[in-house]
């Protein structure tokens, strides 16, 4: 599917991934709705795009709430007239801790932004892509969607949950004008961390320039996104990291799960060794 002379819908595009998308499809010569919690961050992606913001418009939208994803799809129609491509990118990652530290006000947050904001976005933009004769949604899932991430094991069941729907949803409009994708990114370095409100502690995170200089680049994975779409490709995999997993995983899924295992050691501190400190934290003082 060309991006030229097409309307692309992209959530989390006022940084990272999500404004590489938008840039890089405003360049292919589509027209672009861009939207975002944060008004700032979209008014930096738009200066970023020169004399092409004048195909670009900005939307605030907080995705977790479907009373304002709702109206969005027509506030879109309003300035370019119609949606052919909708990119759920935005996504939150959560504190580099065991499931059983996290408390429920982030454990609704992940699930909000990652689960319930990607489905708002895809049931409010439906109907409208199957006006137009060729539509498409990707939608961005994760390496951690089919692999066990200690650490980040919310997470993971969030990611693996968009996978699977996403991959439902291709099953169901298989015969229909509208492409399906699932996008697995692996490590790309972006604020995801700063913007998911997660502190890492820079003690146990090793060489961090070197951990940097191993991760794709916002760039590279948005070149690669968008040439998955232009290809309609199912799964569209971003990073070496990412394409080596997939293939352990099927492989091999018990080795690829200790290899994560390993490679997150030095993120995890050893916990709740006493069961009673465990049943505090799981049934009182995390619970809030």
């Amino acid at each position: 599917m060309k991006l030229e002379n097409k309307v692309v819908v992209i959530t989390g595009g006022g940084s990272g991934i999500g404004r590489q998308l938008v840039l890089q499809s405003l360049k292919a010569g589509a027209e672009v709705a861009a939207v975002d919690i944060n008004t700032a961050a979209l008014e930096e992606t738009s200066n970023l795009a020169g004399e092409l913001a004048k195909k670009l418009s900005i939307h605030t939208v907080d995705i977790t709430d479907r009373h304002a994803v709702c109206p969005l799809p027509d506030e879109v129609k309003k300035v370019h007239g119609r949606i052919d491509i909708l990119i759920n990118n935005a996504g939150i990652i959560q504190p580099f801790i065991p499931f059983a530290e996290l408390n429920y006000e982030i454990i609704q947050r992940i699930m909000n932004i990652n689960v319930f904001g990607m489905m708002y976005m895809v049931r409010a933009f439906l109907h409208h892509l199957a006006e137009q004769p060729e539509a498409y949604i990707a939608n961005v899932s994760s390496m951690g969607g089919f692999l066990p991430v200690p650490g980040q094991t919310l997470y993971g069941a969030s990611k693996a949950a968009v996978k699977l729907l996403t991959e439902g949803l291709r099953a169901e409009l298989e015969s229909s004008n509208i492409g399906v994708s699932v996008i697995m990114p692996g490590g790309v370095n972006t604020n995801i961390t700063k913007n998911s409100g997660v502190t890492q502690n820079t003690a146990t995170t090793g060489d961090t320039e070197k951990q940097t200089a191993r991760l794709t680049t916002p760039e590279q994975a948005a070149a690669i996104i968008l040439n998955g779409i232009k290809k309609g490709k199912p799964r569209i995999l971003v990073g070496k990291d990412a394409k080596m997993m997939d293939f352990i995983s099927r492989m091999a899924p018990v080795r690829a799960g200790k290899t994560i295992s390993k490679m997150m050691a030095s993120l995890l501190e050893e916990r709740f060794r006493d069961p009673e400190v465990l049943k505090s934290a799981l049934c009182l003082g995390k619970e809030a």
